[in-house]
């Protein structure tokens, strides 16, 4: 705002750089002498900021890189973050399995193999050496696919083998042409019977998507995309290296999982938004939700005698050959699941009570916390939506089967499959309704505690690049 247009009142200096100007009345409550309107040409700030000011940081992450915190803001963010970092690595320490091995699978899965099918024709099941009696098959046998390989790795590279396999409902189609995967049992390598026709090879469109991914994050997010892929790198090697092994060795996946989210958290967010206040405070939002999700899954899934023992971990316990805590696997998958979703509410909460602050050093944190919640409510919505879709994505298979049993709405809903996936959306969900006030009550009260002098000079700093 230009000094011209101020009126005739004079300067003041570092009126309102003390604690109680920050509450103060609105412009509709009398307070007696107009030091406010002083204080407010002062600083170059209406009660309402200029259109043009608005414009610039009239949304959630704004348009440049965040402006210096001050000190006192630093201080106080170290001193609530340190001991949760220091926790999540103490954690990591404690829970990894040093100098144990990885149990082995009990269950023989074979040494993969790549191979061609050179031809595929269906006919009766034959095993090698057998013949077809008479021109038509046997009333009631199923048909069987003889394939035709030529392995092009393994312990016979470039040899051909022929294999039989029966046509199921529940088995892949091959046909020739395919690059498949043979299971191998250490048997003689020209023998038919050492091999298994079990897949199909997927690694070059895998690759392919996924380098397909990296050039579109790095087009459009350049610096930030490149750092969201490092990001993004470093939290598979947080799983593959900690969460894992540490599960497997025995520890308590719910303990590991939150130590794996904690130190996925710290990661992602500062690697991808910058070491800054706002990403500072939106660890502290996805920490308190992610400890609200975890204990509400942990109570529910008690109260409705969850199990945990779906297919995939009654396969899991079965290679292990020995038990493991199958409803801690369950709440561990419920937390991880949460967190990305979590990190872009935070995030998005946090940059808004900035923003505000910023475009009106005159707010104090009620008034914070009240535009902030505005905003988030139209972000819940969407992330509800977002993860929940998600949950029923991944189970719309054994949704199908249940729709099928006819056994009623109430049992399907109550069977253990369905329940899991409910108390696992439900749970996360509430945890994501839950981090836009916890998040927005955070930075509206450490935003709040910027000093007004300090907030106009890094805005004045920041205006010629806007």
């Amino acid at each position: 705002m230009d000094t011209a247009e101020t009126g005739p009142h004079p300067p003041i200096r570092r009126a309102r750089t003390g604690p109680g100007t920050r509450n103060r009345p609105r412009p509709d409550h009398d307070d007696g002498p107009d030091h406010r309107q002083a204080g407010d040409h002062e600083t170059g700030y209406d009660h309402e900021p200029d259109p043009g000011h608005r414009h610039g940081h009239g949304h959630g992450h704004g348009h440049g890189p965040a402006a210096p915190a001050s000190e006192r803001v630093r201080t106080l963010l170290t001193w609530l973050l340190a001991p949760l970092a220091v926790a999540t690595v103490v954690a990591m320490i404690v829970l990894y399995p040093w100098g144990k091995a990885l149990p082995s699978s009990t269950v023989t899965q074979g040494t993969p193999v790549a191979a061609n099918i050179v031809t595929a024709a269906s006919g009766p099941c034959l095993q090698p050496g057998q013949v077809q009696v008479g021109s038509q098959p046997a009333p009631g046998d199923k048909p069987c696919l003889t394939v035709q390989l030529r392995m092009t790795n393994g312990p016979a590279p470039g040899k051909s083998l022929q294999l039989t396999v029966p046509i199921e409902p529940s088995t892949p189609r091959f046909s020739a042409g395919d690059d498949v995967v043979l299971a191998y049992n250490g048997g003689n390598a020209l023998d038919p019977q050492s091999f298994q026709l079990v897949d199909f090879q997927r690694s070059t469109p895998l690759v392919l998507l996924a380098a397909l991914f990296a050039v579109a994050v790095l087009v459009l997010g350049r610096w930030q995309g490149l750092a969201a892929l490092v990001a993004l790198g470093l939290s598979f090697v947080v799983i593959v290296l900690f969460v894992l092994p540490a599960i497997l060795a025995g520890e308590s996946p719910l303990l590991v999982a939150i130590a794996g989210a904690g130190a996925i958290m710290f990661l992602a967010l500062y690697l991808t938004h910058g070491l800054s206040a706002r990403t500072s405070v939106a660890v502290l939002g996805t920490l308190v939700s992610l400890a609200l999700i975890g204990v509400l899954s942990a109570i529910f899934s008690a109260a409705a005698s969850l199990t945990g023992l779906d297919d995939a971990t009654t396969t899991l316990i079965g290679s292990l050959g020995h038990g493991i805590d199958a409803r801690g696997l369950l709440l561990a998958g419920i937390v991880i699941g949460a967190l990305g979703v979590l990190d872009d509410v935070t995030i998005t909460q946090t940059s808004a009570v900035w923003e505000l602050r910023r475009a009106n050093p005159s707010l104090g944190w009620r008034e914070l916390y009240g535009a902030g919640l505005r905003i988030g409510r139209d972000h819940v919505g969407s992330a509800v939506n977002t993860l929940v879709m998600a949950y029923a994505g991944a189970a719309l298979p054994v949704m199908l089967y249940s729709a099928i049993s006819g056994v009623g709405l109430g049992s399907l809903l109550t069977s253990e499959d369905i329940a899991s996936e409910i108390i696992r959306t439900l749970a996360g969900s509430v945890g994501i309704v839950a981090a836009v006030p916890v998040t927005t009550v955070l930075a509206a009260l450490i935003a709040s505690r910027e000093p007004v002098d300090h907030l106009i000079s890094t805005t004045k700093r920041a205006a010629p690049q806007q």
